[in-house]
């Protein structure tokens, strides 16, 4: 088995409200998150497709259709974008970097020409970031 990732980067802006909870308990629970007009991040994605090498071509895939998936499927969602207001499905799921990943794996998996999609890694900072694998 052979693991192939793809690195992108893109930037977004987002923040952190539950519209279950009280505005004091959003301001207690996510501090300066909170914040309505937002804050931003520059994220590194990291996606990992997993596969057998196709004895014709001696790639799991080619490296352009996978560069094409995440353009199409994520960039041009995500990218220079307020996740919470731009991007559908943050209308009511708060966009943590953990809900982000799961949402690109959702993207992802069912639009790869070949291969099983293995990993979804996403850097918020250079120093924090969440690993995805799956439902």
């Amino acid at each position: 088995m052979i693991y192939v990732t793809r690195r992108a980067e893109f930037s977004a802006a987002h923040y952190y409200h539950n519209p279950r909870l009280s505005p004091e308990e959003n301001r207690r629970l996510f501090g300066k998150c909170n914040n309505p007009n937002g804050h931003g991040h520059n994220y590194v994605l990291e996606v990992t497709v997993t596969g057998e090498v196709d004895p014709e071509t001696g790639m799991v895939l080619d490296l352009k259709d996978l560069k094409a998936a995440i353009e199409k499927e994520v960039l041009a969602a995500m990218d220079h974008r307020f996740l919470n207001k731009e991007v559908p499905v943050f209308a009511d799921k708060i966009p943590t970097t953990e809900n982000i990943a799961i949402e690109i794996w959702r993207r992802l998996a069912p639009n790869l020409p070949t291969g099983r999609l293995h990993r979804v890694r996403l850097f918020e900072t250079p120093d924090l970031y969440v690993d995805f694998y799956g439902d």
